[in-house]
């Protein structure tokens, strides 16, 4: 017979390996908590960077694509001739997605609107930008931290050369060119590299999917296409359309859609939006941009955009464009071609990270570079809605290591 301490340790043994589960990738145990809790959103930790040379990964796998592609084909050579039948590849738009795309259209109207005022108003946020890279930090003094590879970065140890910011800093939105036919012309030529106006991306994936904007016509058709031996035939009546669909018509100045963006902002809001505390402005302008973030990924599952795999260009549509504009990695072998891939929303809009400021450290010291690996960074956008006043989102705390407490300068040797 055992002893009873032996039989006791077995029993607790067995009791605690049938108590405790494996923890997955969005676990965390709550402090002075005995049982996990899920929580509905993963983990994310700070993003690093990558490579100038090495590919962006691919979205979808590569045997996926070409698993559809070998489908594609096959449908293709049994049915040479056919009529496409599904939105928006036959040229029509998809109806349950054109309040989605209006909705985009007006939250990024609203964003532009609010970061402008958080950045240029009464109570500015301040805005640092690296003279020699593209380094943003948002706070009164720039941080320490050494990752500047701009020129000489050497003879500086890697430290950066700050100077204030603008809102294009915060926010930059990839541009791409504008197709007047999505579907008969999909393409653009290099020839055509300064016939064919650009925009943000974002705006034209909103034109897309049926958003009108004067400055950029597009044509609409109300009869799907036809697919001839995998080329795009289309049988709609040129007397319907008139002359628009012979030539777009040449794009409106400037000027004109920097007067009208706004219009619709100072109609609803008038009065109410001077007396607006800085507080409430960061909050609507960080909800106006997780809804602009959250209705584009809705549109790219249904309209295509492509970026290169080696720099940040973007095009919205089936097709990548030929201009031969590429300078990233690898662009000689492709006679400067970019080399097209599924995008992601972070494509479409960049999030920017920057270096995530505490409360009690914005004012004071800079962030040293001897405790980077215990700051968090966050979307540029989010840390300055977050230093106006707004509430972190859930989806950015792991990131941001809210949950931290760094050492001080002095005590960064002793913590293991």
């Amino acid at each position: 017979m055992p002893p009873s301490g032996l039989l006791a340790r077995q029993v607790v043994s067995g009791t605690l390996a049938r108590s405790v589960r494996p923890l997955k990738a969005w676990t965390r145990w709550l402090h002075g908590g005995k049982e996990p809790h899920e929580e509905e959103i993963p983990y994310a930790d700070v993003p690093r960077p990558g490579r100038k040379w090495e590919r962006k990964p691919y979205v979808t796998p590569m045997k996926v694509l070409i698993r559809r592609a070998k489908e594609e084909r096959r449908v293709r050579q049994e049915s040479p001739c056919r009529v496409l039948e599904h939105p928006p590849d036959n040229g029509l738009l998809v109806p349950h997605l054109i309040k989605v795309a209006h909705q985009v259209h007006s939250a990024r109207e609203r964003f532009l609107d609010g970061v402008a005022r958080l950045v240029k108003g009464e109570a500015a946020i301040p805005v640092k930008r690296c003279r020699f890279c593209s380094e943003v930090h948002i706070g009164e003094v720039g941080h320490e931290i050494r990752t500047c590879e701009g020129p000489d970065s050497g003879s500086r140890n890697s430290m950066h050369v700050w100077r204030p910011g603008t809102v294009k800093d915060v926010v930059g939105f990839p541009y791409c060119y504008h197709l007047f036919d999505r579907v008969g012309k999909a393409r653009v030529v290099h020839k055509e590299k300064y016939v064919v106006p650009r925009l943000p991306a974002i705006l034209e994936l909103c034109i897309q999917a049926g958003v009108d904007v004067e400055r950029y016509p597009t044509k609409r058709r109300t009869r799907p296409v036809y697919s001839i031996d995998g080329r795009i035939a289309d049988f709609e009546l040129d007397e319907e359309d008139g002359s628009q669909a012979e030539a777009p018509p040449e794009p409106l100045p400037c000027a004109s859609r920097a007067s009208s963006a706004p219009a619709a902002d100072g109609a609803d809001g008038g009065d109410d939006d001077e007396e607006i505390s800085v507080s409430e402005l960061s909050s609507k302008t960080l909800q106006s941009w997780l809804d602009m973030r959250s209705g584009a990924a809705r549109l790219m599952r249904k309209y295509g955009v492509v970026t290169c795999g080696y720099c940040p260009d973007v095009q919205v549509g089936p097709k990548g464009h030929k201009v031969r504009m590429c300078k990233a990695s690898k662009h000689q072998q492709r006679d400067g071609q970019h080399a097209w891939q599924e995008a992601t929303v972070d494509d479409l809009v960049p999030p920017n990270h920057v270096w995530h400021v505490r409360d009690g450290d914005g004012d004071g010291a800079p962030l040293a570079n001897e405790l980077k690996r215990y700051y968090g960074k966050a979307p540029a956008v989010v840390e300055l809605c977050v230093r106006g006043g707004a509430p972190v989102p859930a989806q950015y705390r792991s990131m941001m290591r809210l949950d931290v407490v760094p050492p001080a300068r002095d005590e960064y040797d002793l913590v293991a």
